[in-house]
């Protein structure tokens, strides 16, 4: 395959405040972020939050990839120096930062794992997928969509928009790109990274009620090679746990103190102080 020259990008998701710390998210297949944006509000008043855009037809490689994020990160942080960065990455994009923590370990001060796919190259599905979707037409390519997206969320947990919102992402991604995508997970292997380089803290989320992977069961392989790791596991959550109405980010953020500039007056009405959860 030939990769493209379509830029990756750094999409600010609130207004500009170089006054607080740098939250970068990586997003998941899809590419877009918009797993991200019900947590955006809760976020906004701890963070300059930023996410990375991937183009829907990017056939860039685990090194290419990892490469040019960092350089993105590197340049938003010396356009304002001296603050703390966050890095936040959701399945695919759980693969990525920990590329980038174990290729550039003084990248980033905290490291986030939202249901890394880190399991990947273990579930064989993924590579029978892979090797049929760039040759699927574009009508079964976007039923495929549709029938993915129903397992990566608990119907019940997320809004009928943002359901729309996410089959709309996810169909945006060409068939190439996704297999391409799905060929790279299974090409991930945690083994392969020097993990003693990583002295951040790392906060993993693992939905329990997750159809698409074992998130809970790699959460704590993970935790067996991250020693300064604290899991959060999430009991009722699916796959994109990040779309659900009743999870609330920044109230895990301050319940594990990693951000103590979020307001608690910015957090969703009803939404719990502390999620419910189990710690390790």
């Amino acid at each position: 395959m030939i990769a493209t020259f379509r830029p990756l990008q750094l999409i600010a998701c609130t207004p500009a405040t170089p006054s607080r710390p740098l939250f970068v998210f990586l997003p998941g297949m899809d590419g877009s972020g918009v797993l991200l944006q019900p947590q955006v509000a809760g976020l906004s008043s701890g963070f300059d939050i930023h996410c990375l855009s991937i183009p829907p037809d990017d056939l860039k490689g685990w090194d290419e990839l990892t490469e040019q994020v960092a350089a993105l990160i590197r340049m938003e942080q010396q356009r304002h120096p001296g603050r703390t960065t966050t890095v936040c990455g959701e399945s695919f994009g759980g693969c990525l930062a920990l590329k980038l923590i174990t290729r550039f370990p003084n990248l980033c001060d905290r490291l986030i794992l939202v249901n890394p796919a880190s399991s990947a190259q273990r579930q064989p599905w993924i590579g029978a997928c892979s090797s049929v979707t760039h040759l699927l037409p574009a009508p079964i390519y976007h039923l495929s969509a549709l029938s993915l997206c129903n397992l990566l969320i608990a119907s019940h947990r997320v809004s009928r928009p943002t359901r729309l919102q996410l089959l709309a992402a996810m169909q945006a991604v060409r068939p190439q790109s996704a297999a391409w995508r799905m060929a790279l997970l299974t090409k991930f292997r945690l083994e392969d990274l020097p993990l003693d380089r990583v002295h951040q803290p790392v906060l993993i989320l693992a939905s329990e009620a997750d159809r698409l992977l074992p998130s809970q069961r790699e959460a704590k392989r993970l935790a067996g090679f991250l020693p300064n790791t604290t899991i959060v596991l999430l009991p009722d959550s699916g796959h994109a746990c990040l779309l659900e109405d009743q999870l609330n980010l920044s109230a895990i953020l301050q319940s594990q103190n990693l951000c103590p500039e979020l307001l608690v007056s910015t957090l969703p009405m009803g939404a719990p102080a502390q999620p419910a959860g189990l710690y390790w």
